[in-house]
């Protein structure tokens, strides 16, 4: 897939996040002033959230098609994490203040009014309008592999089940005519967003610092050095993440008695043999050492051997 067809994609994923959570965000919200329920209202601001992933993720399209220049020579790609890692921030403070406004009403007291049947059915909407996005979300999040699609459509399945403990509890707060279930709802739906924050954010976090916990992408790495004939001893390899794409770097060592034009070729092969072990490979960086000259380097204490998988 090229830059542009995934552009597109992405783009189609925010028009339709944002049509279509605007649309819940706005029913949900006035049916929770309709029906006085704090439950329902967080659920409405969890929605808000959701708009603003939209838009962001619209804004970002634009961002990460553009090709590198001098002073991002890496190209635009990390905007896109950098974006969800903001969105991230959004959401937990969206969820500190469902949880806040629901403890406050507990804790004060305050005159919890019988739970309204439009409340309910603000529920039963959200479900279905829920499910019909997460869908869409998830199915062009898996043919742009872009993160930030995915990660909607993982939000949006949270909201799905959600709004179904929302409408469970508002279904029992009128059957056994509980009124205090709805502010007790809005706290438990609170802590949901606080820790599908905390959630993305940790997620996040590990690639920005470009982590990587994955093994077997360290292991199809050395496998594809290993099948090269020539090359030996595959050492210091790096993995990281850039949005959707990998950067490689990884030394391998070679005969002394090869010429530099033969090493290259190696090199090259190795390299060809990464990318067709990993999809969206960003970059491959290759260095070529002589056989035995990693004995030589104890300092060298970053990237990975294949000994290190075992630890």
């Amino acid at each position: 897939m090229t830059d542009s067809e995934r552009t597109r994609i992405i783009r189609l994923a925010g028009i339709i996040a944002l049509a279509g959570n605007l649309a819940l965000a706005a029913t949900k919200l006035t049916m929770a002033v309709m029906s006085r329920s704090l439950a329902v209202l967080g659920d409405g601001i969890d929605s808000s959230t959701d708009v603003l992933i939209a838009i962001v993720t619209l804004i970002i399209s634009g961002i990460i098609s553009k090709p590198g220049d001098k002073e991002h020579p890496w190209g635009h790609e990390r905007a896109e994490t950098v974006a969800t890692m903001i969105l991230a921030f959004i959401i937990f403070l969206a969820g500190s203040e469902v949880f806040m406004s629901a403890a406050k009403r507990l804790i004060n007291h305050q005159k919890v009014e019988e739970v309204s049947l439009v409340a309910v059915w603000a529920s039963v909407i959200s479900i279905c309008g829920k499910s019909l996005l997460a869908l869409s979300q998830y199915a062009l999040g898996k043919k742009a592999n872009s993160d930030i699609v995915r990660a909607n459509a993982q939000n949006m399945r949270n909201d799905i089940v959600l709004s179904a403990a929302v409408l469970a509890g508002l279904a029992a707060s009128r059957i056994f005519n509980c009124p205090v279930l709805d502010p007790v709802i809005a706290l438990i739906v609170g802590l949901w967003v606080i820790k599908n924050a905390v959630v993305l954010f940790k997620d996040l976090n590990m690639e920005l610092m470009d982590g990587n916990t994955d093994k077997s992408l360290y292991k199809k790495v050395f496998s594809a050095a290993a099948s090269v004939p020539g090359v030996s001893n595959p050492h210091r390899a790096r993995i990281r993440k850039i949005a959707s794409k990998w950067d490689i770097s990884m030394d391998i060592e070679v005969s002394p008695q090869m010429t530099v034009f033969d090493a290259h070729e190696r090199a090259e092969l190795v390299e060809n043999a990464i990318r067709d072990a990993i999809p969206d490979v960003y970059d491959v960086m290759i260095h070529v050492e002589p056989t035995g000259s990693d004995s030589h380097q104890p300092e060298e204490r970053f990237g990975l051997a294949p000994h290190h998988l075992e630890e």
